[in-house]
């Protein structure tokens, strides 16, 4: 699956689904309903009177069991009775018991939609599964996953002669089966046991739900085409179908073991209208037509027999797109579209760059891709960003769509990182898959650090290390600490909830999973890296594998040679970072040469003794002095002495620690190491490498925030700045200092002239080249990825801090896209030119903008215009904007909250709570009785007194139910503590800014 949103590039898009009819909505309810609490699999009754039932086996307390469909009532000796509880079994574990082993499954699926129909019917669907399994213990009770599935019929047949082939099988009646709801299985009852070693074939039918609110199972998606005009964002023309299996979602599609490591072959059938094509994993085998019981003519698309695989890589899709293709390597690759996607070339850009990454990859590991074609399809809503599924990978089309002319985003790197993921799961994740979900981050932490190997082959110019610390590093820093984070790699016993499992897709998943990886790759060499995984990829393809098979192999390449020397053994080194939650801090002591370690909190416990983190970690030193990289030490003990890295106050010599931000940790030094840091920056910053600014920058400031060093430290570090010229350093300072907090809390009113004063000086020649190349030579930008990256925040804060060439800038670019609307504005500074062109401006420019806003059609822009909008400094004009939004034109603004855009800022909040006054109940109808909640934490969000909060507090008793208010109250407290936390931390930097302005 694709990384979690956490750069703030991406935006998850809501749909709103007009069309689909308050009939339809209800008619999902329903189901939904029925699934949880009157699920009852259906059972002809000519079969119950054939199988002697035995008495039912008591159901689980608390559980409310299904009723049976309405059909003959069966005879009452062979009739299964329904108590109300069962006793404890395997069905209130999560994981399957160990009885029964799929080989196959023959999978058919036959949704109701038709291009002119989206009616309540058209949002179900019917299918068949017959599943081959070996048994490998007795037992007369089967359980495989189902979920919102209404099971109309089940059989077992068996056991199966392989030479003899099933005409000749048995049966095994079925006497009961039920639904496990809380671990989500379908339980059936057998008439004798299975024998173990012998196989049999599951027969079962099926009915279920299209999704139409989440991206799980088999989904809907409403989208325009081929020029169509919505006139309200809400309207739509188009309908496709696709699906979302990983991590637990197959089983709303289809009945089956839906666990990763119960691989099997699939054959798959769709049932599907003419109009529209049919996708699945393997390339088309046949077609034919069906009819329906009204006539209809359907389309039977059958697939070639897939890999071995896991339930959650099946993957399907009716649409009605177009698609393009090359040929690499004998293989097909397809991009499949929207019509106008497709012949307005914006597919292209994927289409040029799958087929180089499947061979180098291929090249790199020795290992073909095994299917015979790769389809990329490009759906309008996937919430889930990206997902590798095995031949036909699913992407949000934001993320893999490019306009020809978008010269000027990110976008096209960041296309590149995302398919580049998405096809290294193909071997990580695909062919080799993890056992469990407990260790997901060999799938998506591998996958996440070939992103940059694949992107660094084919774009050696990037800076790799500063876009990796952009892009992983800095984002899981800020969020791993010790006590309150998990460990990467879990016990399997400490999940009792399938539930837990999606929360596994995270940061310290993905972005964590991918800095160990990496730093593996540091302290061995890359020849090594590449050789042991290789090994692994190799001994478990189309199988399953642990974290503990991985590091066994990483080992068997290290005892292979003579030259890397580990101070212990792979997995011991590697456990002491996947087996426990957060990362250490390391402080150097210059003066002494002692260096310790010990695990990052968030606020430094003084006592140290309260803590129960107790363990250490092995931890490789890649460093250099005076510029010069060193050999690697290690840390494997609390603390060490490492002679060679002590320096003098009398001397020049200066020591950084984590050479290019390899390691997964924080560097401290003692007084005199930050001191000798700060001399070479101000003597001679080109001395210290970009990777190593931008590292001393992230840990002072994050070390300071936390207590593990003075402020004053941090901020010594800033002195150099006019000699700065690399905006991804300015950026990682003006994120540090400039904060959200600051910019919209009007309180700060001692702090802003001081860093007025100081930050303009020193950011004019950094805002001299940009402004400049912004004004002359827009596309030299293009190429210049960290600048894309970096210019929002340094725009925006010479904004906020007055400079009249950048209000001027504002001006000038506002003004000549309102006369020439094709003039547009360069997307790297697109929202503060937005702002500052409604702040700087009347009417005229908020009413033009609100015509922009009711004119777009693309959901991103939509939510951009409207926080635009929200930067107005009237009064009169954010009013204005509230009340339409509310009253005047209901059916807009659905993407955004207007009025908590408008609260947040320093004139908004005041403005907003104003208008709660007399229209919190048309606010609370509009957005929902939680958006009073939310809004009165963006209002108080400068609350430091308890007068305050109890001033707030009055302000909404009659807003909010009871638990409403204690949450708020809780909640504001919470802020409170923090706004006097950071009182006290501005007061210090502003006394810092007095002494040195």
């Amino acid at each position: 699956m694709g990384p979690p949103s956490s750069s703030g590039f991406y935006v998850s898009r809501a749909v709103a689904l007009l069309l689909a009819g308050l009939a339809a909505a209800l008619l999902l309810a329903l189901a939904v309903l029925a699934s949880l609490y009157g699920h009852c699999a259906r059972v002809p009754p000519s079969e119950l009177r054939d199988r002697g039932a035995p008495a039912a086996a008591p159901s689980l307390p608390g559980k409310q069991e299904p009723t049976s469909q309405p059909g003959p009532t069966p005879e009452p000796d062979v009739a299964a009775t329904r108590s109300s509880w069962r006793p404890p079994g395997p069905w209130d574990q999560l994981r399957l018991p160990p009885w029964l082993v799929p080989l196959h499954y023959e999978l058919e699926l036959w949704p109701r939609l038709r291009p002119d129909n989206l009616s309540a019917s058209a949002l179900r669907f019917t299918g068949r599964v017959n599943i081959t399994v070996r048994c490998t213990t007795a037992t007369a009770r089967l359980l495989l996953h189902s979920l919102f599935l209404d099971c109309e019929s089940a059989e077992v047949r068996g056991p199966l002669s392989p030479d003899a082939g099933d005409a000749t099988a048995g049966r095994v009646s079925v006497v009961e089966m039920w639904f496990a709801v809380d671990m989500q299985y379908l339980v059936l009852e057998l008439g004798e046991a299975l024998q173990p070693g012998s196989l049999y074939e599951l027969q079962l039918s099926f009915s279920g739900p299209v999704s139409q609110d989440t991206r799980e199972g088999l989904f809907l998606n409403l989208y325009t085409d081929q020029g169509e005009r919505r006139f309200v964002p809400q309207m739509y023309f188009r309908a496709l179908l696709a699906s979302h299996m990983e991590p637990t979602f197959a089983r709303n599609v289809f009945p089956c073991f839906d666990e990763p490591a119960l691989k099997a072959t699939f054959n798959i059938t769709v049932i599907h209208h003419p109009r529209y094509v049919a996708l699945s994993n393997m390339p088309k085998l046949s077609q034919s037509e069906k009819d329906d019981v009204n006539g209809s003519k359907w389309t039977v698309t059958t697939f070639h027999t897939t890999p071995h695989m896991p339930t959650y890589l099946a993957a399907f899709v009716i649409c009605d797109y177009e698609h393009i293709g090359r040929i690499e390597r004998g293989k097909k690759i397809r991009i499949w579209a929207r019509k106008d996607a497709i012949a307005d070339g914006n597919a292209d850009f994927a289409l040029n760059i799958t087929g180089p990454i499947f061979s180098f990859l291929e090249d790199l590991f020795n290992i073909s891709y095994p299917l015979p074609k790769t389809d990329i399809i490009a759906l309008p809503t996937f919430d889930n960003r990206a997902m590798e599924n095995w031949g036909l990978l699913i992407f949000d089309e934001s993320l893999l769509l490019l306009q020809p002319n978008d010269k000027l985003t990110e976008k096209k790197i960041m296309i590149s990182y995302i398919v580049s993921h998405e096809i290294g799961h193909q071997w990580f994740g695909n062919l080799v898959t993890m056992n469990w979900w407990n260790n997901i981050w060999l799938n998506e932490g591998f996958a996440s650090y070939f992103e940059f190997g694949i992107i660094n082959h084919f774009n050696p110019k990037l800076p790799m290390n500063e876009i990796f610390f952009s892009n992983i590093l800095h984002g899981v820093l800020r969020e791993d600490h010790a006590l309150v984070s998990r460990a990467v790699s879990m016990k399997v016993e400490s999940f009792t909830e399938t539930n837990e499992i999606d929360e596994l897709f995270d940061l310290i998943t993905y972005n964590k999973g991918a800095s160990l990886a990496r730093m593996l790759s540091s302290f061995l060499n890359e020849k090594i890296f590449i050789s042991a995984l290789k090994s692994y990829l190799e001994t478990f393809s189309y199988s399953n594998a642990e974290q503990d098979d991985l590091w066994r192999h990483f080992q068997m390449a290290i005892d292979d040679q003579s030259k890397i020397l580990l101070p212990a053994t792979v997995k011991s080194i590697m456990d002491s970072w996947t087996h426990q939650s957060g990362f250490p801090v390391i402080t150097l002591n210059v003066s002494t040469g002692v260096m310790k370690q010990e695990p990052f909190y968030l606020g430094k416990v003084k006592n140290q003794t309260l803590l129960t983190h107790n363990d250490t970690w092995i931890i490789p030193i890649l460093w250099m002095k005076n510029g010069t990289t060193q050999s690697l030490v290690w840390l494997d003990k609390s603390s060490k002495v490492f002679p060679e890295m002590q320096i003098s106050d009398s001397d020049h010599d200066w020591v950084i620690l984590n050479l290019n931000m390899t390691g997964y940790y924080r560097v401290n030094y003692d007084k005199l190491g930050w001191k000798k840091l700060n001399q070479q920056l101000e003597k001679d910053p080109k001395a210290i490498p970009v990777i190593h600014r931008l590292q001393l920058v992230d840990d002072a400031f994050s070390l300071s925030k936390n207590d593990y060093i003075e402020i004053e430290t941090a901020l010594d570090l800033t002195k150099y700045l006019a000699e700065e010229d690399e905006i991804i350093v300015w950026h990682a300072v003006l994120m540090n200092l400039v904060t959200r907090d600051l910019v919209s809390d009007g309180n700060n009113h001692d702090i802003y002239p001081l860093l007025k004063k100081y930050l303009l000086k020193k950011l004019i020649s950094i805002w001299n080249t940009y402004s400049t190349m912004i004004r002359e030579n827009v596309t030299a930008l293009q190429e210049d990825y960290l600048a894309l990256i970096s210019l929002d925040k340094v725009f925006g804060t010479a904004c906020w801090l007055g400079l009249e060439d950048c209000l001027q800038l504002s001006r000038e670019l506002f003004r000549n896209w309102m006369k020439h609307p094709e003039n547009e504005i360069p997307n790297p500074i697109k929202n503060v030119i937005l702002c500052y062109g409604i702040a700087l401006g009347n009417d005229k420019e908020w009413d033009f903008l609100l015509k922009i806003y009711n004119n777009n059609t693309e959901e991103e822009e939509r939510i951009q215009l409207a926080y635009a909008m929200s930067c107005s400094k009237d009064p009169r004009i954010l009013n204005r904007y509230m009340d339409y939004a509310i009253t005047v034109s209901p059916f807009t603004f659905n993407e955004t909250n207007v009025i908590e855009a408008v609260a947040a800022s320093e004139v908004g909040r005041y403005v907003a709570k104003d208008f709660l006054i007399n229209n919190w109940q048309a606010v609370s109808e509009r957005y929902g009785t939680q958006s009073l909640v939310t809004l009165l934490y963006v209002i108080g969000r400068t609350i430091s007194t308890d007068l305050q909060i109890s001033e707030l507090q009055q302000f909404c008793s009659n807003m909010l139910e009871e638990h409403q208010r204690l949450t708020v109250q809780a909640k504001l407290q919470t802020i409170k503590n923090e706004n006097l936390k950071n009182k006290e931390r501005n007061a210090r930097i502003a006394a810092w800014l007095r002494k040195n302005t």
